[in-house]
């Protein structure tokens, strides 16, 4: 029965009740009004009010639920759907129900469809930035390196101790962008793997940030796609970034362990922690990523007890 015969069905009951009342029951209304009479009134219409009220909630409690995963609902956090079955509403709440979920499937096949060739298309960009900066601004840095240094060689003082000084500037700047070209680029990564390639990144971060990065990673890890090594590192590098910027940290754990054909990533410090539940362009750009490999990403923070961001990668099947 839908909705609409629900609600008329109880309203006729309710209405030939007090219908068949007033007929039958010997009951009659003064004028003026009596204490009782109006008492009898005012209790009849209590009765159907709270009737009505009844079904109403009970048929509309699912499109009450709906309409608040309409205004909570979330395309990064997939999965979250409602039940078909349960509660009231006849044929049409149920159709309609079915039909957002089918919505929300659509709509998360279609933001990682689009996330993926972003990110696929960010990382061809950041492959060209990093082997340009590394083939002409290096290149031509290093030029100017030798040439100050002949220069030097060659100069009297003051000159030499002022070509010296723009030596060493120019080398500083050549490290910095080599360290450009490995952010944008872990060639580590595609040379030797993910382990080699996290611990080069947290021992530049050591390095850069002065602060202590403990390692703890699980020698013995199974075989990873590119894509899945990409993602895990790219996680790492934000979450190692973030906790420079924000956390006002000391310390840093950087966890990689395999269970249950999975490969988890944890990165926690004991900074200050996250007071209210507000995700930037950062934790958004990870939760994006580990959608691109069928990740999951947890965020575990408290005010004053640090911020834990875990993402558990699942291990790719083997071909037959």
């Amino acid at each position: 029965m839908s909705l609409f015969w629900r609600i008329f069905g109880l309203n006729a009951v309710v209405l030939g009740f007090a219908t068949a009342l007033l007929l039958w029951a010997p009951v009659t209304v003064s004028v003026p009004v009596l204490l009782t009479e109006a008492v009898i009134l005012v209790g009849g219409l209590a009765v159907m009010l709270v009737a009505n009220g009844a079904l109403l909630r009970w048929g509309l409690a699912p499109l009450d639920r709906l309409t608040k995963l309409m205004t909570t609902v979330d395309l990064l956090r997939p999965g979250q759907r409602l039940p078909v079955s349960g509660g009231g509403g006849g044929g049409e709440v149920p159709e309609l129900i079915r039909t957002f979920n089918a919505m929300l499937d659509r709509l998360e096949h279609e933001r990682a469809t689009s996330t993926a060739r972003v990110l696929l298309a960010q990382e061809a960009e950041r492959r060209r930035i990093a082997q340009e900066l590394h083939d002409e601004v290096g290149q031509s840095m290093t030029a100017i390196l030798l040439v100050l240094g002949r220069a030097a060689d060659d100069a009297d003082e003051p000159l030499r101790n002022e070509l010296q000084q723009a030596q060493e500037i120019t080398r500083e700047s050549l490290d910095e962008v080599r360290r450009l070209v490995r952010r944008l680029r872990p060639g580590v990564l595609d040379d030797l793997g993910l382990i080699s390639a996290l611990s080069s990144l947290t021992h530049d971060f050591a390095t850069h940030t002065g602060l202590r990065v403990v390692r703890r990673f699980d020698a013995e890890l199974p075989a990873l796609d590119p894509e899945t090594e990409l993602v895990l590192y790219r996680v790492a590098q934000e979450s190692l970034t973030n906790a420079a910027r924000h956390a006002d940290a000391e310390r840093l754990e950087v966890c990689l362990d395999r269970a249950d054909g999975a490969v988890t990533l944890t990165v926690s410090d004991d900074g200050r922690g996250i007071e209210a539940a507000c995700e930037g362009a950062g934790i958004r750009g990870m939760r994006e990523r580990a959608l691109l490999v069928g990740a999951a990403l947890d965020i575990t923070s408290a005010p004053g007890a640090g911020t834990r961001i875990r993402l558990t990668a699942p291990v790719p099947r083997k071909q037959p």
